[in-house]
């Protein structure tokens, strides 16, 4: 198979070149996942698939299309010509860019992680996961469990002589469900992340997925606040990770280029405390260090020591702004860990909560924002309360990374994500 999508991404670029695009990117992915599932607390099934998918990008002058295939299609030689005819069709039509264009030049060779399933390693997981929901929390109903493995090998090549070739392996483990106690019942909730080894840690302590559990069932008998107040915000990981994708949204094309970025004109100024560091982590479990674009990802820290250090457009993205082009993996992000143990940092909190993630929509240009706190939890006097329903917190995302007070020694791996707790001052409840 391995040989066989490199010679079949080269046919499709050569149809391309043949039809007259004057630029063309091809990229083919091949998926084989196997996977063993849990449903309703019960083992499920054992199954195999595979996935063959095929995308056409192609440029007239400033003029682009892309389409997306099943990779079936590279079996029937003239309906591949057709689409591609029909994709030339697309782009005539298009709206001229002057900033579209594809990469060039562009080589990588990687290999990355467990190449083939251990099965006992996924049964035994599986089993495993079972066993602890059945002894430590038995009111959590596993609505959906999935233990697996997949590998992706993605061939991308250019008209303009890039060639990424990747093979990544990763197991992954996730879990979804509620808890449940007669008329009583928790939010839903999940957890799950990758790793190369499955054996390396125990299920239940592996990517929240114990403590997942425990809180739902802590969560059966939630009270909302009696108050409004001012206090302290502990993110987890999860909740976290809402905070640092808006901070990559702001440093991204959309609002580089609509000029609505809070950042575009602070890179060298401090915007968040001295001890937060957002690095990237390409080589993340699952992760390419490859952009959509065809560009090899090289390691990044977009804020160092609080300051912030680039803005990261895409090649597109750089060519309508003119600001130096950053490639970016499409995920694959830490923070550096802070000096704080969580049990500290908890207890530091006089009056607040922790947020297992916040629920909410867009926040507004300036970052203000106005959120649910979900799977979150009463801190008063330095000791967890009761499960929180329906509190609401508002504050301003850009500000939040400004009154950071402490970050916790743990983090908390899922493979996309390296990320401590945080705890933030001066949010409002209600």
């Amino acid at each position: 198979m391995d040989a066989q999508l490199h010679d079949s991404a080269e046919q499709a670029l050569r149809l391309m070149h043949e039809a007259g695009f004057d630029a063309a990117h091809v990229s083919l992915r091949h998926t084989a996942l196997t996977e063993v599932n849990a449903v309703h607390n019960e083992a499920s099934l054992l199954r195999s698939h595979e996935r063959l998918q095929l995308v056409l990008r192609g440029l007239l002058g400033q003029r682009k299309a892309a389409t997306t295939l099943d990779g079936a299609a590279l079996g029937d030689t003239a309906g591949l010509q057709s689409v591609v005819q029909q994709l030339r069709a697309d782009a005539l039509a298009a709206p001229a860019d002057e900033a579209n264009g594809v990469s060039a030049g562009q080589q990588l060779q990687r290999t990355q992680g467990p190449q083939e399933p251990d099965l006992d390693a996924l049964v035994d997981t599986l089993g495993e996961l079972l066993a602890w929901r059945a002894e430590h929390a038995p009111l959590f109903r596993l609505g959906e469990a999935m233990v697996s493995h997949q590998r992706t090998r993605t061939v991308t090549l250019t008209s303009e002589g890039s060639a990424l070739d990747t093979a990544l392996g990763s197991y992954a483990v996730e879990a979804m469900g509620a808890a449940r106690d007669g008329a009583l019942a928790s939010s839903f909730s999940g957890a799950g992340g990758h790793t190369h080894d499955l054996r390396s840690t125990p299920a239940p302590a592996a990517f929240g997925l114990g403590e997942m559990m425990l809180d739902s069932v802590a969560s059966l008998a939630p009270q909302p606040l009696t108050r409004k107040f001012v206090g302290d915000l502990v993110l987890s990981p999860q909740a976290l990770a809402d905070l640092i994708g808006w901070l990559l949204g702001q440093l991204g094309d959309e609002r580089l280029i609509s000029r609505s970025s809070v950042y575009s004109e602070r890179v060298g100024q401090r915007i968040a405390v001295p001890s937060f560091t957002l690095r990237s982590r390409f080589d993340g479990p699952g992760v390419a260090p490859v952009s959509a674009d065809a560009f090899v990802a090289q390691a990044v820290q977009p804020v160092q020591a609080g300051v912030l250090s680039t803005l990261m457009p895409s090649f597109y993205g750089a060519r309508r702004t003119g600001l130096p082009h950053v490639p970016t993996a499409a995920e694959g992000w830490a923070v550096d860990a802070g000096d704080t143990p969580l049990a500290d940092l908890l207890a530091g909190v006089a009056e607040g909560a922790i947020a297992g993630r916040l629920s909410m929509g867009r926040p507004a240009a300036s970052g203000d924002f106005s959120a649910v706190v979900k799977n979150g939890f009463l801190l008063a006097g330095g000791q967890r309360g009761p499960a929180l329903a329906e509190s609401m917190v508002t504050g301003n995302m850009g500000r939040m990374l400004l009154d950071i007070t402490a970050i916790s020694r743990e983090r908390l791996d899922t493979g996309a994500w390296l990320l401590p707790w945080v705890r933030v001052s001066g949010l409002q409840f209600s």
